[in-house]
């Protein structure tokens, strides 16, 4: 447990942090899926694009639960948590390359939405270490967004 802050202040910036964990693998696992059956004239482009983002999420996901155990409280890490906790929904099946695209990118804001709010919520909580992890991830979410729609506009 992190000796600067309170048991009840760990306890509820760690619920808040298995949901940002649960709506990250969330779009993590749409990514992927993604990257599986994508089906468009830019296949090559997109197959890669979505792999390159499942990665860094894989990776971002670690850092949140990380951050919950460092809380000493437990991981969430099943399925049936993630469905429970994440406010990322499942897509539509036979999507266009650019409706995967776009879902993505509205994800990604969606998340970075969310981070704004919970930025504040661990500053007031005087967790400056989640606060610090979300702002870290708020820039990579604004980025891929950013990224993701830039596809869309090439193609006017």
């Amino acid at each position: 447990m992190t000796p600067a802050l309170e048991p009840n202040i760990c306890q509820t910036m760690a619920k808040d942090l298995s949901v940002f964990l649960a709506s990250s693998y969330a779009l993590f696992l749409k990514t992927q899926n993604f990257h599986w059956n994508v089906k468009d004239p830019r296949f090559n482009e997109l197959h890669a694009l979505f792999e390159a983002e499942y990665r860094e999420l894989l990776e971002q996901t670690d850092e949140i639960a990380e951050r919950i155990r460092m809380l000493g409280q437990p991981s969430p890490g099943t399925f049936d948590a993630f469905k429970s906790l994440s406010f990322i929904d499942s897509p539509p099946e036979h999507l266009s390359g650019d409706e995967m695209i776009r879902h993505l990118g509205l994800d990604h804001q969606e998340i970075s939405k969310w981070l704004t709010e919970a930025i504040k919520r661990a500053q007031e909580c005087g967790d400056e270490g989640t606060a610090d992890l979300y702002i870290q991830q708020m820039r990579a979410h604004d980025k891929q967004a950013w990224m993701l729609f830039s596809h869309l506009h090439e193609r006017g």
